[in-house]
């Protein structure tokens, strides 16, 4: 019994430490016009997918949410309150969740690679996340899909960069320290192998 209060406490450390992290890299941040601004959260998103998995990644994500909609500014440019959910920016912030979820899942099918994180980051992480941002965006903007579409190609050669980032800080990450990935019935079995 006190081992699995155990398991639950580490899990739930992990998560509130990637929520953490989702915040910190929110000062980091380079406004543009459109509301929507470039934002260096959007890699602790990448990381929680891929270091905490399907299930864990999400519950972090929603945290840092559920922060802002009670009014603390933790998203990009210190902003914060339930308007930020109605913004331009909102179904960015849904994508997130979904995201890292998607990232999760592929990340966590099997034996964790590179071309695996790599994968997951991209269409978790960027495509994912752009199929709930641009048209949310679009809609509260009055804009017409193509163009808020083609807009949105400007964050993405700063998305592949982070997505080559997160890619790199996982796999040294589980390379320096497994435990941080948790333990998942496929570990058991077999030893993670980082190519």
């Amino acid at each position: 019994m006190s081992e699995q209060r155990g398991d639950i406490g580490r899990g739930l450390a992990r998560i509130a430490i990637f929520a953490a992290l989702i915040v910190v890299l929110g000062m980091v941040t380079i406004p543009i016009p459109g509301g929507v601004p470039i934002t260096a959260q959007t890699l602790g998103v990448m990381l929680a997918g891929a270091v905490l998995g399907p299930r864990r990644a999400p519950l972090a994500v929603l945290l840092v949410l559920v922060l802002a909609a009670l009014g603390l500014p933790v998203l990009a440019g210190g902003r914060g309150g339930l308007g930020v959910f109605v913004g331009p920016s909102a179904g960015y912030l849904l994508g997130w969740v979904v995201g890292a979820l998607v990232i999760g899942v592929i990340v966590h099918s099997g034996r964790i690679t590179a071309w695996r994180v790599a994968l997951g980051t991209v269409v978790g992480g960027i495509l994912v996340v752009y199929l709930f941002g641009i048209p949310v965006t679009a809609l509260v903007l009055g804009l017409d899909l193509a163009p808020t579409a083609l807009a949105a190609t400007a964050f993405l050669p700063g998305d592949l960069l982070k997505a080559v980032a997160a890619t790199a800080l996982a796999l040294a990450l589980r390379r320096a320290y497994p435990p941080a990935f948790g333990a998942s019935d496929f570990d058991r079995v077999a030893p993670a192998r980082v190519a």
